[in-house]
């Protein structure tokens, strides 16, 4: 997570405690939120809700958990999950097992042209991508696809070989 980020967090945070909890409040002075009670624990509510969406999307994005460098993965096709958060592939290695293979948001992975019926168990696949950082575990970020002679450019501007 960035700083930036972080900061903005801590922040939003800070600002719910401010309304969900006013005895912990830095400025004494400020009144006590005025509504109804229903109004009050639906205010409560959506603050709780934003941070739970905030920091799941900040933990769940992001590419810090796979290797900067890229490899090329080949291998047969056992399964395919369309969908989210991110559609997958289950690769099966000549030498190296079954693999799971990332791709995009399903609406990226779809303005690529992966979409459902391109591709089907038994086809031949090459992923680009970044392989996780941990050695033992089987899992890559695909950047690109190759079934055949159809490319698949999922992350075109993340692709560092032609």
């Amino acid at each position: 997570m960035s700083i930036i980020s972080a900061q903005r967090l801590e922040q939003f945070q800070q600002k719910c405690i401010a309304v969900l909890r006013p005895e912990l409040r830095e400025n004494k002075e400020i009144g006590h939120f005025r509504g109804s009670k229903k109004n009050g624990n639906t205010l409560a509510a959506a603050a709780m809700l934003s941070v739970v969406f905030a920091t799941g999307a900040i933990a769940h994005h992001g590419w810090s958990w796979a290797e900067a460098d890229q490899i090329e993965l080949a291998g047969t096709i056992e399964k395919i999950s369309m969908g989210g958060p991110h559609p997958t592939l289950n690769v099966a290695t000549a030498n190296d097992g079954v693999w799971l293979v990332e791709l995009g948001n399903p609406r990226q992975t779809e303005r690529s042209g992966f979409v459902e019926g391109v591709a089907k168990p038994g086809d031949q696949v090459v992923a680009l991508g970044n392989r996780s950082q941990d050695p033992k575990e089987k899992r890559m970020k695909a950047v690109r696809l190759t079934i055949g002679e159809k490319r698949y450019d999922i992350y075109p501007d993340r692709i560092k070989t032609n």
